[in-house]
């Protein structure tokens, strides 16, 4: 067997771990409720979104989902269901590089946010280490596609930061432990 089969075989070090409740709970609240499907980046513009921003399809949303209510009890169970995957995506995705808390927290919000296709990269370089490459990825995650074009979303710019800061502090930490 081949080293990088052992690596891939062997079970993740973050096995077991879970988003923290307080930071699960902070995150609930800043993911606006919408008890209706809306188009991401104003009519007709971005993905066609529901409830606290669960991506439903790229592209703007149908006449038909427009007028499609969607029940606080739906948000619920999918907002609960996507942070699960989410968590399953980063144990599965980053399995050598023991992750703190914060970090673990940290990763879960963005791969609820960007998915785990999206946050590939990232997972990449916190699993080998590279914690402050990781940091500057993150924050670079702020755009989206509207209309073709990919454009600036304002509001991923503070989470980018909050999401990159618990690699920019371990990064800073090891290199000061250098000196």
């Amino acid at each position: 067997m081949t080293k990088h089969a052992q690596v891939a075989a062997a079970p993740s070090v973050n096995f077991g771990m879970k988003m923290s409740p307080e930071v699960r709970a902070r995150m609930r609240r800043l993911e606006r409720d919408v008890f209706k499907y809306y188009d991401d980046m104003g009519a007709g513009k971005g993905n066609c979104t529901w409830g606290p921003g669960i991506l439903a399809h790229r592209g703007p949303c149908s006449k038909e989902e427009l007028a499609r209510p969607v029940s606080a009890a739906a948000v619920e169970a999918e907002f609960a269901r996507r942070v699960v995957e989410a968590e399953a995506g980063v144990i599965r995705m980053v399995r050598v590089q023991k992750l703190l808390q914060d970090q673990f927290d940290a990763l879960v919000s963005l791969t609820y946010n960007a998915g785990v296709h999206g946050t590939r990269n990232v997972y990449s370089l916190v699993d080998t280490g590279r914690l402050a490459e990781a940091a500057r990825q993150i924050r670079t995650m702020t755009s989206a596609r509207v209309n073709g074009k990919s454009m600036v979303a304002r509001g991923l710019i503070a989470r980018r930061a909050e999401e990159s800061a618990p690699f920019d502090a371990a990064a800073k930490s090891a290199a000061m432990a250098k000196q």
